[in-house]
């Protein structure tokens, strides 16, 4: 998808895109941050996990951009559950941008963490996230080994929904696109060079065959991001974000429910109140 396909179409309940003024500024915003992160930190350059999917190459091309490819190093860590097609995409990247990649078959690793609580290995969420701490730990151990950062790929609306794993690919030490609701995600994608059919390609977690980041939200990015937009992150009320968007109470309250019971995840963990003794 062009960028001016992106600038110029209007399809979604809430166009939430940039001008091209200002897509130009948060590009070179994105860039110089990831820069002055790796700098602030003394480190050698950045690493990052690939997926193949629209977040962690829409990262990588930024990265590419900030540090030079001879400074990212990307890891491809397929397991039992990912589509070889996307494990194909993600060392597509990684060859286009001209960056050092590994492939590290997780699974593994994970299999011992089943063999040792086999019953919890029966919980399909429990089992799931495990493949997501192992790249975590991967991630680190890699840039621990470089002296290098670990390049976060989630965005702002996955972290208001809390669609992440806890210490999983939430475990990094910045989220360039943090402050980017999807839809801008995918516009800055495509302004960074992204290839098309990664742009448009259907978002999955991968956490379990056949998954899909929609299919478990309960609403399609889009119309999320328009309700967080004017409900969660704005003053509108459920009645006016109904009226205003034209969608229903129950897309709303979805929506409340994935902020509200996902605040441990955006918090540190608590701990008692200081005494005075």
């Amino acid at each position: 998808m062009s960028e001016s396909v992106l600038l110029e179409e209007e399809s979604t309940p809430l166009d939430l895109r940039f001008s091209a003024a200002e897509l130009d500024r948060v590009h070179g915003h994105v860039t110089d941050f990831i820069a002055e992160q790796v700098d602030a930190a003394g480190a050698e350059g950045a690493v990052l996990g690939l997926s193949g999917g629209i977040d962690s190459t829409t990262v990588a091309y930024l990265a590419a951009d900030a540090l030079g490819a001879e400074n990212l190093r990307g890891l491809v860590m397929p397991g039992s559950v990912n589509a070889d097609e996307n494990m194909g995409d993600a060392e597509r990247v990684a060859e286009d941008l001209g960056i050092e990649h590994d492939v590290i078959e997780i699974e593994p690793i994970a299999e011992a963490f089943y063999d040792a609580l086999p019953a919890a290995a029966d919980e399909k969420m429990a089992e799931s996230n495990v493949r997501v701490r192992v790249r975590a730990v991967c991630n680190y151990f890699a840039a621990n080994a470089d002296g290098r950062l670990v390049l976060g790929t989630g965005n702002r609306s996955e972290a208001l929904t809390g669609y992440f794993t806890k210490y999983g690919d939430g475990a990094v030490d910045c989220h360039p696109l943090g402050n980017l609701y999807k839809q801008q995600v995918r516009q800055l994608a495509a302004h960074a060079g992204v290839p098309h059919d990664l742009v448009m390609k259907t978002p999955s977690a991968e956490m379990w065959a056949g998954q899909t980041d929609e299919a478990e939200l309960g609403l399609d990015y889009d119309t999320l991001d328009a309700v967080l937009a004017l409900h969660v992150d704005g003053p509108l009320s459920t009645a006016a974000t109904v009226r205003k968007l034209d969608v229903t109470e129950e897309q709303v309250a979805r929506v409340e429910e994935l902020y509200e019971s996902s605040k441990h995840k955006r918090a540190v963990p608590p701990a008692p109140a200081e005494l005075t003794l």
